[in-house]
C-alpha cells in the first residue's frame, strides 16, 4: 500500500507533537510544562504505539489521566493572524474560502469509493481496509495545502491554528479514542455476560416488549455512562440483543443493530462524557453554560428513544 492507516497515525502524531512544542515554548501558558507533556505523550502513542509494549502505553494513559486530574492542561496565546489580516483575506477570497473545506469531503469520497481498489505497480494506492479514514486524511492534507496557498500563509501557521483549536477543546479531545477502547475492555472483561445475567434474573424477559425496552433504554444508559455508542453496543448487544432478542424472539439482527445504535446516539445527546459532541461545541462557541448543548438536546433524545422502542418492537420480526 502506498497510503496506509499507519501513515495517518504518524500524521496525527506529528500534529500533536507540534501542539506540544508550541505549548512548551509559550511563556504565556501558566501550565505549559504539564500541557506540553500531555500532548507530547499523546503524540508518542500515535507515532510509536505499535512498537511499544502494551504496559508502557497503559502507563502513558494513566499519566495522561493524572495530568487531567490535577488540571494540568491549559492554553496560552497562540500566534494567530490579526483581525485586519483575516478581514483582508475574507474580502479578497470571498466564497473561495469554502473551497479548501469542501475539498476534504470530495477527496474522501473519491478515495473511498473510486480509488479503493486502484493499484500502482501491483500495490494498492489506498489501504482498502481503511479506505475512508486514509482518504479523509489525504483530504485534510490537500485542503490545508489549498488553504495555505489561497491565504498566502505557511504550513507553520496551519499548525498554529491547529494548536489554537486543540487548546480550545483541551483534554476532552482524547475522550473518543479512550472511550472507544473502553468498550473493548468491557467486552473482554465479560460485562456483556454480567448484564445478561442481571437482566434475565431480575427482569421478566418473557414479555417481548419488556425485552425491547431493556435493550433500547440500556443502550442509551450505557452510552451516557461510557460516552460512546460504539462502546455501549458490544455490551448491550452481547448481553440482551443476541441472547434474548435474536435467539429467543428471532428478531432481525440488522434491524436490531440499526435501532440499537440509534438508541445509543440518543444517549450521546444526553451525556457530558461525549465531550466532542456536547462539551467541545460549548467551549468553541464560548457559551456561559458548558451543558447548554445537552439541555437543548434532551427533548429530541427522549422523543427519539420512545419512538425506537415501538419501532424495534413492531419491526424486528418483519
Amino acid at each position: 500500500m502506498i497510503f496506509s492507516i499507519t501513515q495517518v497515525y504518524w500524521l496525527a502524531g506529528l500534529v500533536m507533537a507540534a501542539v506540544a512544542v508550541f505549548n512548551l515554548l509559550d511563556a504565556s501558558n501558566p501550565k505549559r510544562w504539564t500541557t506540553g507533556l500531555f500532548w507530547g505523550l499523546y503524540a508518542v502513542m500515535f507515532l510509536l504505539g505499535d512498537k511499544m509494549p502494551p504496559e508502557v502505553v497503559g502507563a502513558g494513559v494513566i499519566v495522561l489521566a493524572l495530568i487531567v486530574l490535577v488540571k494540568g492542561v491549559g492554553g496560552g496565546k497562540p500566534q494567530v493572524r490579526s483581525d485586519a489580516e483575516n478581514k483582508e483575506s475574507a474580502l479578497r477570497l470571498k466564497n473561495k474560502l469554502f473551497v479548501p473545506a469542501l475539498a476534504i469531503p470530495v477527496v474522501t469520497v473519491i478515495g473511498s469509493v473510486l480509488l479503493k481498489d486502484f493499484k500502482i505497480g501491483g500495490n494498492f494506492l489506498i489501504d482498502p481496509k481503511n479506505a475512508t479514514l486514509v482518504s479523509l486524511a489525504l483530504g485534510c492534507i490537500i485542503g490545508a495545502a489549498m488553504a495555505c496557498k489561497m491565504t498566502r500563509e505557511s504550513p507553520v501557521q496551519s499548525l498554529r491554528e491547529s494548536r489554537r483549536l486543540v487548546d480550545a477543546m483541551g483534554w476532552a479531545m482524547v475522550l473518543p479514542q479512550m472511550l472507544g477502547m473502553l468498550g473493548l475492555v468491557f467486552s473482554d472483561a465479560g460485562v456483556g455476560k454480567a448484564v445478561a445475567h442481571v437482566t434475565t434474573t431480575y427482569i421478566n424477559m418473557d414479555l417481548r416488549f419488556v425485552a425491547v425496552v431493556v435493550y433500547v433504554v440500556g443502550m442509551a444508559l450505557f452510552t451516557v455512562i461510557m460516552g460512546n455508542g460504539f462502546a455501549a453496543f458490544p455490551v448491550m448487544t452481547g448481553g440482551v440483543g443476541v441472547p434474548v432478542l435474536i435467539n429467543v424472539y428471532h428478531g432481525d439482527p440488522a434491524i436490531m443493530a440499526a435501532i440499537g445504535m440509534l438508541s445509543g446516539y440518543c444517549g450521546t445527546l444526553l451525556t457530558p462524557m461525549a465531550a466532542n459532541f456536547n462539551i467541545v461545541p460549548a467551549a468553541l462557541l464560548e457559551l456561559p453554560d458548558r451543558n447548554a448543548v445537552i439541555k437543548a438536546q434532551i427533548p429530541t433524545a427522549l422523543g427519539i428513544l420512545v419512538c425506537n422502542v415501538f419501532l424495534l418492537y413492531f419491526l424486528m420480526n418483519h
